[in-house]
């Protein structure tokens, strides 16, 4: 029994998953955004970056032209400026929408579209100081993010020193070159830096988000206990089930009792269903089914006719279609017309014929 109440070794149910992710407890690494962001700055500026460079470079041209150094108006200077913020927004445009696409959909691919407020909402509890130095020493996932962060300040140094190190001549030997010789090979030096600590912290964070997803998944399971109180709640109680079902089935039979002695005659399958029919010409266009059943219902129509004198005919295909057709109270199809009225003929014609015996 204590298994029942404490240990949680049930995978977590549907209802459970999604209060979860309504509250906000969803597997997502801020890492693996950044990484992926910095991954795509640096493509997006292998491609697009001598464009850059030149759209830059012939604004400082302009900015510093003699046209716009001897001009000390202040129209002159705002429309200088209001110039130089349209053309830097135009060449710088296309990276950040880029970069903001890349965001967006790196989240996106993490958590889907997800709208809570509950994240938003004020928890004076996670400024507790023995709380944070439990989590970070203790259980959880603070002792496994310090261990990631230590790691990831050695393997950065790592990867830094290892771009710096065959090209440390080169970093010395720049003094002898021109400007522009030191600025390819300072954007040389920082893309192949930036590429290398991309791939790494890409790393890292995808073995940082599998360890959110194992840590919330385990979070969330649940005891054998919990698992049978949350069915309770989506389905209700058994018994109270139970004894709805008991007073549905008492009412069923009370109608039955009312409706079937009233019957011209029941069509059986012979035992699995069993429908019975009325027909009043003057007040039905067309016969009516008063009563129908399966199973037990159709052994205890079957009953109620015999007690009451009613006919029961088998007709197997007849009884099938009118019990999945029709309900009960409703006029029979056009398309059983014949079937029915050449039943009736022949209960009418046998009912006579008893009669015409007894008396």
């Amino acid at each position: 029994m204590a298994e029942d109440f404490g240990d949680k070794t049930e995978a977590p149910t549907p209802r459970r998953r999604q209060e979860a992710r309504e509250q906000g407890n969803i597997a997502r690494s801020t890492d693996l955004t950044a990484a992926s962001v910095v991954l795509g700055t640096m493509i997006m500026l292998n491609w697009y970056g001598k464009g850059l460079v030149s759209a830059l470079k012939n604004l400082m041209h302009e900015m510093l032209s003699a046209r716009q150094l001897t001009d000390w108006s202040s129209a002159g200077a705002m429309t200088s400026l209001v110039r130089a913020i349209i053309a830097a927004g135009t060449a710088l445009a296309p990276l950040f929408a880029g970069v903001m696409l890349i965001a967006i959909g790196v989240n996106l691919a993490q958590v889907g579209l997800v709208f809570s407020g509950k994240r938003l909402q004020p928890n004076f509890a996670a400024l507790n100081p023995v709380r944070g130095a439990g989590k970070l020493f203790g259980g959880g996932g603070g002792a496994f993010h310090l261990l990631m962060n230590l790691l990831k300040l050695v393997l950065v140094g790592a990867v830094a020193y290892s771009a710096l190190h065959g090209r440390l001549p080169q970093v010395i030997g720049s003094q002898q070159t021109t400007f522009v010789q030191v600025f390819g090979q300072g954007a040389e030096l920082i893309y192949s830096i930036a590429m290398r600590l991309g791939l790494l912290l890409l790393v890292l964070a995808l073995i940082d988000y599998a360890y959110q997803r194992y840590r919330i998944e385990q979070d969330l399971k649940m005891s054998k206990q919990e698992v049978k109180e949350e069915m309770r709640r989506m389905e209700g109680d058994p018994q109270t089930k139970q004894r709805r079902k008991q007073i549905a089935m008492q009412i069923a039979m009370q109608r039955l009792k009312k409706d079937v002695p009233n019957a011209d005659v029941v069509v059986t399958n012979p035992t699995e269903f069993a429908v019975a029919l009325q027909y009043d010409q003057a007040s039905m266009h067309a016969p009516k089914v008063v009563a129908k059943g399966r199973g037990y219902m159709a052994m205890r129509i079957r009953e109620l006719a015999i007690a009451n004198g009613v006919p029961i005919l088998e007709r197997k295909p007849l009884a099938r279609a009118l019990y999945k057709l029709v309900q009960v109270g409703q006029e029979i199809p056009e398309q059983f017309y014949a079937a029915v009225a050449e039943i009736l003929a022949y209960v009418y014609e046998l009912s006579g014929k008893l009669r015409r015996k007894s008396a």
